[in-house]
């Protein structure tokens, strides 16, 4: 099966470059581009993606509200985010509009095609280095959230591992990396993942982490790990 994207970013020649890496990898199709968050839900509703990667920062309408506009219709695309910098509220701010994933721009060309296959595969993809600066400046913010412990009856539903695994994603690991971590098979990991999902009724990984944040899931001493 032929893995249908949309390449959106403001940047002419990285857009370029983007769609020349995909459309040179076997099964995947670059079916359009867009230089604005207009264009890019407009796309989406004409050829119907699977995946859109989407630059935030774009002028009109931005990556956000476009990530926001995409998942609000229904449309089957996920939504990969391409940031430039560690410290950006617009990815927090397109995690929370329904983005199912963020990646630095400067990652390998490898990495970017894992992620696009990941997503058109209903998983996410959460850049670790991204996730710790994010919650970092979070912290920062209004660390008297972060040191309340849960809030989001949500997450009340969680048992004790759970939270640690959601805990784990929300660094940004993989099920692979959380299972070495806690010396249990993968598959045990992806049962308690389906688990969170349905409890915290998450469409998807990034949309549970984001349900973590909000809820106040994570603590002072957590996100003093995240920082190394």
């Amino acid at each position: 099966m032929t893995i249908r994207v949309v390449v959106a970013d403001d940047d002419a020649l990285l857009r370029a470059g983007v769609a020349l890496v995909l459309g040179s990898e076997p099964g995947v199709e670059v079916v359009g581009e867009a230089a604005d968050g207009l264009l890019a839900v407009e796309l989406c509703r004409t050829t119907t993606p699977d995946v859109v990667l989407m630059d935030v920062r774009m002028p009109g309408v931005d990556g956000v509200e476009a990530t926001r506009r995409i998942v609000r219709a229904g449309l089957p695309t996920r939504v990969l985010v391409l940031t430039t910098f560690h410290h950006d509220e617009y990815v927090w701010g397109a995690l929370r509009a329904g983005a199912a994933g963020f990646l630095l721009k400067r990652a390998s060309p490898e990495r970017l095609i894992d992620a696009v296959r990941t997503l058109a595969a209903g998983e996410s993809v959460l850049d670790p280095a991204v996730t710790r600066d994010l919650v970092g400046q979070l912290v920062s913010t209004d660390p008297a959230r972060y040191r309340a412990g849960p809030t989001d009856p949500r997450l009340a539903r969680l048992t004790a591992r759970e939270r640690e695994v959601l805990r784990q994603a929300a660094e940004g690991c993989s099920n692979a990396q959380i299972a070495e971590l806690f010396l249990v098979a993968e598959s045990t990991v992806k049962t308690h993942v389906k688990r969170i999902l349905a409890k915290l009724d998450a469409r998807d990984r990034a949309q549970a982490v984001a349900i973590a944040y909000q809820g106040g899931l994570m603590t002072s001493t957590d996100s003093a790990n995240w920082l190394w």
